[in-house]
Order: C-alpha cells, then sequence, then structure tokens
C-alpha cells in the first residue's frame, strides 16, 4: 500500500478509535446473505445488462475525496444520526425493491462504525434488496490496491 492510503488508513483508524466499541465491531453482526464481495459488485458493474445498484458510501468524506466507486455518492459517516437522516432523505422517494449497495471502507471490517447501522436504517424503511460491500481490510486494500474503478475527488 503506498504512502498516499496508509496517511488515509490512519486518519480513518483515529476517527474509529473515537466511536464506542459496540458501533464498532457491528459490521460482523450482518449475515452473510447481507453482504457481497468486491468481485461480485465489480461484475455486476461492469455487466451490460444488469440493473445497477445505487452504490452509496456511508464512510468519512476524507476517503470518499481520496478515492469511491464511480457512480457512489457520499452520504456522511452512518455511525452518527446526521448521516443516517441523509441516508434516510436520499432513499425516501425510491421503490422499497431498489436493489442498494452499501459501502465503508474505513477500517477492517470487523471495526466498522459505519455499515450496520446504515443498513438497519434501510431494512427499517423497508427496503428488501440491499447489500453490504464486505470490504475485510479497508477500501485502498480491496478496492484501489486491487485495480478496480475509482474514481477521486467529490
Amino acid at each position: 500500500m503506498n504512502a498516499f492510503w496508509k496517511t488515509a488508513m490512519l486518519l480513518a483508524m483515529v476517527l474509529v478509535a473515537s466511536v464506542p466499541a459496540v458501533l464498532a465491531q457491528q459490521a460482523s453482526l450482518i449475515p452473510s446473505a447481507g453482504l457481497i464481495n468486491p468481485e461480485e459488485l465489480v461484475k455486476i458493474l461492469q455487466a451490460p445488462k444488469t440493473e445497477k445498484p445505487l452504490l452509496v458510501q456511508v464512510g468519512s468524506h476524507v476517503l470518499y475525496s481520496q478515492a469511491h466507486i464511480p457512480g457512489s455518492e457520499y452520504i456522511g459517516p452512518a455511525s452518527n444520526e446526521s448521516g443516517l437522516q441523509q441516508l434516510r432523505k436520499r432513499v425516501e422517494s425510491l421503490p422499497r425493491g431498489k436493489f442498494i449497495v452499501l459501502y465503508c471502507g474505513c477500517c477492517p471490517w470487523s471495526h466498522c462504525p459505519n455499515v450496520k447501522p446504515a443498513d438497519d436504517a434501510l431494512h427499517a424503511l423497508g427496503f428488501t434488496n440491499v447489500k453490504v460491500l464486505y470490504i475485510a481490510n479497508n477500501f485502498g486494500v480491496d478496492w484501489v490496491d486491487k485495480g478496480y474503478p475509482v474514481t477521486k475527488g467529490d
């Protein structure tokens, strides 16, 4: 991993360290049926005739600005109420069967404070086709370094 990503991940880990421990371990509680791995998502995004999901990044703005999945939307950290409110507002007019993929990638999966609250919020609103991108280590290692498509900036 290059110095850029090491610095970004260090910043993200500092931010995560300030989140209560109970939130930081919730990602592991998402059932495997609710997950999608990076390889699967890339195939869906590259397939010409498949329904493209709404891609929502629910982590830090710093990480989103540095690199994000093309076409994804930044909502804000779902570990706080303002991020969850932004998420609810963004999806309020969508059909409840809309294919939505949530992702963060701020830190190792078992420490992510953002994906579980976002997943819970969408299910509470009645969404039935939600997947969370399983990022085992962080977005830099599990997406960028693998050569998957990225966009930089806002």
